[in-house]
């Protein structure tokens, strides 16, 4: 198989990872109604997902010394299907909550090694244009989500949504355990240590993984109280959902077209600044009346179009040798701003009583990108500089 055939692989079966994470956010309305939670509550399920990255990324980047990238993904999907499968038996807030957390260590797992497959893959070629292809299976997982979950929540009720979320990722392992083969003849497993990262990989790491924590935290706000805006104008709920969603399926396109324009003339950090500018300006529109559309369009178009060149960082910063523990560092970072950042904005929505004030929140998390990504090139070009200057000593 190809690079591009596997890259195909990993997309369509990456989409499951977005798939299983809209579902608390899709059917977030009917648990306030059957449970009684608040929407604090409904942000510390949703970021409870997030919760394993915190303690595991680094574990989990350790263990792929030992097992095949293959079955760490095999493994991930597996539990997430597992923890989907709780959540739609569960009878209140402590049975959503645990499947959550197995849901999320299957995410975990499979997304540190579906980033480790794709950058073996494309080392040092293609790699932004990689990145973004596969980055977008997530949004496009969301996206679909956001329509299918609602509909199957409307005509039959909330369970449904986590019941074939969790049977795609089934038929997702499953793919990957037939189809996937390692960039080389030999397998992948490796039982010899690992070199540790250097203070500049960290550095680069921790740039990397800030960069793309905030960016996501703020799309996953944008994703949950978007839609309450627009209700909040009076559109129906089904209709905002789709309004909102509309930007998640823009950026499948964007996102590869944006890692190809970096790939191919450069210009990573002017490319970023004016990508985030537009983010911030399409969530100020939604608050006008009858901007929702124009929003979710500019949001889809320019605003979430470089997600994979963020994501493209963490190849950068690490060498080959050191990609699983550096990924396992990586998204121990990206983990602890996703899992903080729900039930905060979840908070301001109960304090204000307007999901204006979370949209807010989700403005100041993109505008936060673009001073992350200029220090992560001052770092890298300033090691570069030393680099040579030792080589010309």
């Amino acid at each position: 198989m190809t690079r591009w055939h596997i890259l195909t692989l990993l997309v369509l079966a990456r989409t499951a990872l977005g798939f299983q994470f809209q579902t608390l956010a899709s059917v977030g309305n009917d648990l306030a109604v059957v449970f009684g939670m608040d929407y604090a509550g409904i942000g510390l399920l949703i970021g409870l997902f997030m919760a394993p990255g915190v303690l595991l990324a680094l574990p989990a980047g350790l263990w792929g010394r030992y097992v095949s990238d293959r079955n760490m993904v095999g493994f991930g999907l597996i539990a997430m299907a597992v923890g989907g499968g709780l959540s739609a038996l569960a009878a209140g807030g402590s049975g959503l909550g645990a499947g959550r957390i197995l849901a999320g260590v299957g995410c975990l797992f499979a997304m540190i090694y579906f980033t480790k497959m794709v950058a073996d893959w494309f080392e040092g070629r293609e790699i932004a244009t990689a990145m973004s292809i596969l980055v977008m299976s997530w949004p496009f997982g969301i996206a679909a989500g956001q329509v299918g979950h609602a509909w199957l929540a409307l005509v039959f009720d909330w369970r449904a949504p986590f019941v074939v979320a969790s049977a795609y990722c089934l038929l997702a392992a499953l793919a990957v355990f037939a189809f996937y083969r390692p960039p080389q003849a030999q397998s992948q497993t490796v039982s010899e240590p690992s070199p540790r990262l250097t203070t500049q990989e960290w550095r680069l790491v921790i740039c990397a993984a800030a960069a793309w924590g905030v960016f996501n935290a703020a799309y996953v706000v944008y994703l949950t109280f978007g839609p309450k805006v627009l209700e909040a104008s009076g559109t129906p709920t089904v209709a905002a959902a789709g309004i909102i969603s509309i930007g998640s399926w823009l950026m499948i396109v964007s996102g590869a077209l944006c890692g190809q324009i970096v790939d191919r003339f450069g210009r990573r950090d002017v490319v970023l600044a004016v990508c985030m500018t537009g983010a911030v300006l399409a969530l100020w529109m939604l608050s006008l009346a009858g901007g929702g559309i124009a929003a979710s369009l500019l949001f889809g178009l320019v605003g979430m179009a470089p997600a994979g060149v963020i994501m493209s960082l963490a190849g950068l910063a690490l060498r080959r040798e050191t990609r699983a523990v550096g990924m396992g560092a990586f998204f121990t970072i990206y983990y602890a701003i996703m899992l903080a950042t729900p039930p905060v904005a979840g908070a301001i929505l109960d304090a204000t009583g307007q999901p204006n004030g979370s949209i807010l929140l989700a403005m100041v998390l993109f505008a936060s990108v673009v001073p992350l990504a200029l220090t992560f090139t001052f770092l890298r070009t300033r090691a570069e500089d030393v680099h040579q200057k030792e080589q010309t000593a």
